[in-house]
């Protein structure tokens, strides 16, 4: 599986706004027990849409002042960011087929 490089507050108009690629950004923490059971998924992911799509994490705790921005109430949260606009956003834990079903059509 692919590693999921960590995208921190001071980075994140470079590395997802600015983005030429779609982003999906897994907002998440190392405590949240349904971040750890979405983790495989988001690396399967990063794997299947290589060259495609960037895949990053963001440490919620790390980055409290994006997570407000953001408007993130509950993690996990995963968020697809297109031409640095939000085109989806799913919150909580949902299997890789529902994730997949909710960001293609953006892809």
């Amino acid at each position: 599986m692919a590693e999921v490089s960590y995208v921190l507050e001071g980075d994140f108009d470079n590395e997802v706004i600015k983005s030429a690629l779609p982003v999906l950004v897994d907002f998440t923490a190392v405590w949240c027990g349904p971040c750890k059971m979405v983790d495989p998924i988001i690396r399967q992911l990063a794997d299947d849409w290589a060259g495609k799509v960037k895949v990053l994490k963001c440490d919620a705790d790390q980055n409290p002042d994006l997570i407000t921005s953001l408007g993130i109430m509950g993690i996990p949260t995963i968020m697809l960011f297109k031409d640095g606009k939000v085109v989806e956003r799913v919150t909580g834990y949902k299997p890789k087929d529902q994730l997949i079903n909710k960001m293609l059509p953006h892809l």
